[in-house]
């Protein structure tokens, strides 16, 4: 087992290694530079659409729907441990890395909805399926097809890992050191709870996650608020120290370790990724379910998860830990922001357990939903309900089990995940670029 770990752990320098968060970056600003900035520009667009009543199209959920269930996946413990351990290993500058991320992240987040509406199918019980492997399959020549086997293969494996054994893991380190639940009870209760929605599909994922991530988000917001609140006089000072270590490296204090400008931007661009997954091309797989007949309107909501999830959710939490001093304490991951949140708050450890606890749940829930369509385009409907119990079964083992090597394997697969859409992407541009460019023209035209 130790050389499997040795060999994966060498492999994941690799696959996040320069070359990665280069191409990531890249391929999003060359969307962002290309599309002349039209994410950021149109982001109150975006906000419009996503309230507007109006549900025209085919389609099994709401616009408003996919974008929760693409939320629910992405708003988990990279929130909360993530950002943690990115301003532990890079320091306060890894925030600004994590922003940086989101602003070209947003163009890619508009892409892949973009290209997974326009390429999506109808399969064999009628329902509208999308993401990578439909793009890729509909969208380029077949010499390209093994590239949307490869990444069907590695959505399917890693949501084992990232979206399931690692979120019930998460669930019940919060729930047992806030709340005194054994690890056991909350594995089945997860199992009984998740098991109790899948059932009803993509529909009741997406009115779960409907209602409950909106609701979290908005508790955990308003709790960093005060956070931020509490500590007003010293907001200023800890926005110069993040936008100061973003360009230079940080010393060693109290419990932090120091931190090279390189650890910080790494982290933070890694972190970032990890987070609101722009460009590794899981949420355009709940986008594809959209009920809309316009590629460009659900891409205009699908990249407000960018923006949601890290400009809001990951900057409450960066900044939380900044400005309470907390980031040199030497504690890291959930841990770090607990103890932020509990320095301005009693019980502020709490609120961070229940949240990590919620979102959590729901990434799970919105994972779901994306292995089973990996596994669906690799082997058809027929294997959906074996997936279903296979991963209703992991959670209590995630649960009760170590998982670093799981933590290691997820996080590997979650990059191999990105080089196919990432190829994808930059392939397709042109088709996103004349989209855009044919809608927003014919806006104008309406208007004129």
């Amino acid at each position: 087992m130790e050389w499997l770990t040795n060999a994966l752990t060498s492999i994941n320098g690799v696959v996040w290694g320069v070359p990665m968060l280069v191409g990531i970056l890249g391929l999003g600003l060359y969307l962002q530079l290309g599309m002349g900035l039209m994410p950021i520009r149109k982001l109150g667009t975006g906000f419009k659409l996503l309230f507007s009543k109006a549900e025209a199209g085919k389609g099994e959920i709401s616009p408003f729907n996919a974008l929760m269930t693409s939320l629910a996946a992405t708003i988990g413990t990279g929130n909360i441990a993530g950002v943690a351990t990115a301003i532990f290993l890079g320091g306060p500058g890894a925030l600004f890395w994590m922003w940086m991320t989101a602003l070209v992240g947003m163009a890619t987040k508009y892409a892949e909805a973009v290209c997974a509406v326009n390429f999506r199918e109808t399969d064999e019980k009628g329902n509208h399926v999308g993401g990578p492997m439909y793009y890729i399959k509909n969208g380029l020549s077949k010499k390209w097809a093994w590239l949307g086997v490869a990444f069907a293969l590695f959505g399917g494996i890693a949501g084992f890992g990232i979206g399931n054994t690692v979120q019930a893991n998460s669930v019940a380190d919060a729930l047992e050191s806030s709340f005194g639940f054994s690890h056991g009870v909350t594995g089945l209760v997860l199992m009984v709870l998740v098991g109790l929605v899948l059932i009803g599909g993509i529909r009741w994922i997406s009115e779960v996650a409907g209602k409950l991530v909106p609701l979290m988000t908005v508790a955990y917001f308003v709790s960093g608020i005060v956070v931020l609140g509490m500590n007003a006089p010293e907001l200023p000072s800890a926005l110069a120290l993040i936008f100061e270590h973003a360009f230079t490296p940080v010393a060693a204090q109290g419990g932090f370790a120091g931190a090279a400008v390189w650890m910080a931007i790494r982290f933070g661009v890694a972190r970032g990724v990890f987070s609101n997954e722009a460009g590794l091309g899981s949420a355009p797989i709940a986008h594809a379910a959209a009920k809309t007949d316009d590629p460009v309107r659900q891409g205009l909501i699908a990249m407000l998860g960018t923006f949601i999830d890290t400009i809001v959710v990951c900057s409450i939490t960066g900044l939380a830990i900044v400005v309470t001093g907390s980031w040199s304490s030497g504690e890291t991951g959930a841990s770090l922001t607990a103890l932020a949140f509990s320095m301005a708050i009693p019980g502020g450890e709490y609120i961070v357990s229940l949240a990590l606890a919620v979102f959590a749940f729901t990434t799970i829930l919105g994972w779901s939903f994306y292995g089973e369509k990996c596994v669906q385009f690799l082997f058809g409907v027929k294997a959906i309900v074996p997936f279903r119990v296979a991963w209703v079964l992991a959670l209590p083992i995630g649960a009760t089990q170590s998982l670093e090597f799981i933590w290691l394997l997820a996080d590997t697969l979650n990059a191999m995940m990105a080089i196919p859409n990432l190829i994808a992407l930059a392939l397709l541009s042109p088709v996103v670029f004349r989209l855009t460019k044919e809608y927003f023209a014919k806006q104008a035209q309406a208007k004129s």
